[in-house]
């Protein structure tokens, strides 16, 4: 089990025959990944990676039962892209693309509240399941099937925790790169509730960033809702007030958004911080063991007297 996409996952591309489009997409296809076809306006009819080309999603979700559509539609189009693919039914959008303006964003937001389509980014790395489906720019030899879930504003760091949890011998189950821009699709709490129902996941890992509330938010509903162990890391300590860092959201603005804040909230909250992420794997693995030692405990306790005299006694058979 995982959660959004697995082997079974059908997937088409917008921005099909376009460089990027081009090269993510044979990057998909090499790992696996069940890439049906793609779409660009006016080259219908045409075949593209040995895939049929659409000119519109609607035509991509009629021919192939395409539920999910991986964007590389450059900035200027891509709201417009985001918005065929759920007027066309597509599930679960993944919009790679960068540069988005916010103004277009804020309007597909709104459009998407209440069309049943779920959006992972803009600019993002975007989602895979190990050994199963890839679907974004992450390089897919770092990771290996196993029970992490992974959440993340970061995509450098998302292959960073990728990388500790591997080396440390956990595993993914699923790992998500939400983006960060400051207005995206899904979130931490989105995430994290599908995490802590996935049988298949037994913690979870949470990069953020400075900058919005985000980590706050998420920190209330871990405290109420989240059983599994957690484990959280905040890029952007030396950040100075007012200069933005990297991503268009990580910004300490007014006072608020600062990564001291959002430590001190996931640590009120029982999450497990750690304050580099070379100690993200780690973290997990001790947190897990932890876990599981009860467990063992259970199973390799002594028997009492009493126990130990009844199991000695001879049954009927032996009378």
């Amino acid at each position: 089990m995982s959660i959004l996409v697995d082997k079974k996952t059908k997937v088409i591309c917008q921005g099909f025959t376009g460089k990027q489009g081009t090269f993510h997409s044979e990057q998909c296809l090499a790992y696996g990944t069940r890439l049906v076809g793609g779409v660009t306006p006016g080259r219908g009819g045409q075949k593209h990676l040995g895939l049929p080309v659409f000119n519109t999603v609607r035509d991509a979700v009629g021919a192939t039962g395409a539920e999910v559509s991986m964007i590389y539609v450059p900035a200027p189009f891509a709201a417009d892209s985001i918005l065929e693919a759920a007027d066309a039914g597509i599930r679960l959008i993944v919009c790679i693309t960068e540069g988005i303006p916010v103004n277009d964003m804020v309007k597909v937001k709104a459009a998407l509240k209440d069309s049943g389509s779920l959006l992972i980014g803009p600019n993002c790395p975007g989602i895979i399941t190990p050994g199963e489906c890839k679907i974004g720019i992450m390089p897919g030899f770092i990771h290996q099937p196993g029970r992490v879930g992974i959440v993340s504003r970061s995509g450098t760091l998302t292959y960073e925790t990728v990388y500790q949890t591997t080396h440390n011998g956990l595993g993914q189950s699923t790992c998500v790169g939400i983006g960060g821009d400051p207005v995206r699709g899904m979130n931490f709490i989105d995430v994290l509730a599908l995490f802590e129902q996935d049988d298949a996941t037994d913690g979870m890992i949470m990069v953020g960033e400075i900058g919005g509330s985000d980590e706050e938010a998420a920190a209330t509903f871990i405290a109420r809702h989240v059983k599994k162990p957690v484990v959280a890391y905040i890029a952007g300590v030396t950040a100075p007030p007012g200069k933005r860092m990297g991503h268009a959201g990580a910004i300490v603005a007014g006072g608020k958004g600062t990564a001291a804040d959002k430590f001190k909230a996931l640590e009120a909250a029982g999450v497990k911080t750690v304050r580099s992420p070379a100690e993200l794997g780690s973290a997990m693995l001790e947190l897990l063991n932890r876990k599981r030692a009860p467990l063992r405990r259970a199973r390799t306790a002594p028997r009492s007297k009493a126990a130990r005299r009844t199991s000695k006694r001879p049954t009927a058979r032996h009378r």
